[in-house]
């Protein structure tokens, strides 16, 4: 795979020499915090500033406590689409061209059609403020079938919007294996979180810890999915990044 298009998290706090080392690109993820956004936003700036010094960062994931698209109250739908709006902002300032959000399903708040009907009127009234050069990829969280997000997607049908798997996430709040997550949304797929697990927690762990089987899906999210950029999400990725070279995932 051309590491042009694999990015690592700024979750790990060794990712700028990692990055430099192996000619990877960043997904920044300071601002999956809202107040990052405000008062703190000076010294995160300069922080995400240094971290990504003479490197590209294509993605930003952007702030998702406490946001849902489909919320019920009409003052929570308002917070959503303030923190959106500045997240796409912060995008911009970085030259990030995709923005990471979360779907917002809550299983047992929201019914399936609700959460699938409010969230298409959400997007729809929101992607005029989003720049042609970007694109929104809603990440899966807590959804336990792609067909909530792919539901969503399909009924907008702008593409400003896309989808990011979350592998690790399928993997945990899913008895549906990955494998058929990726061949469900792939037409849609822009974006992936890489990581692994054993089922049972999202513990982010190396892409060869885990119940995933990993080598398999890669080279099957690549054949399907040659345009998306991936993001090893971990908070140490170096073993990862050699187990990818190992493989012959990443091109030498």
């Amino acid at each position: 795979m051309e590491r042009s298009r694999i990015c690592l998290s700024t979750i790990d706090p060794d990712v700028h020499r990692l990055a430099k080392r192996h000619g990877l690109n960043l997904e920044i993820a300071e601002f999956c915090t809202a107040w990052n956004l405000e008062e703190h936003f000076p010294e995160t700036d300069a922080l995400v500033r240094e971290k990504g010094k003479g490197l590209a960062a294509p993605v930003l994931h952007g702030p998702f406590n406490e946001l849902f698209p489909c919320a019920i109250d009409p003052r929570a739908g308002e917070l959503a689409r303030l923190r959106y709006r500045q997240g796409i902002q912060a995008a911009g300032l970085y030259g990030a061209s995709r923005v990471v959000f979360h779907g917002g399903f809550v299983p047992h708040v929201y019914h399936d059609v609700w959460f699938v009907e409010q969230s298409v009127n959400f997007w729809r009234e929101f992607l005029p403020e989003v720049p042609d050069t970007m694109t929104i990829c809603l990440e899966n969280v807590l959804e336990n079938r792609p067909e909530l997000l792919l539901d969503i997607v399909r009924q907008v049908a702008d593409p400003r919007l896309g989808l990011c798997l979350d592998v690790g996430h399928a993997n945990v709040y899913s008895s549906l294996p990955v494998m058929q997550w990726l061949e469900r949304c792939a037409p849609y797929l822009r974006h992936f979180h890489i990581h692994n697990n054993r089922g049972d927690a999202d513990t982010h762990q190396g892409l060869a810890e885990g119940t995933i089987p990993m080598q398999a899906l890669l080279e099957r999210m690549e054949a399907l999915c040659p345009q998306a950029t991936w993001t090893l999400e971990l908070p140490q990725a170096e073993a990862s990044i050699s187990w990818l070279l190992e493989n012959r995932i990443l091109e030498e």
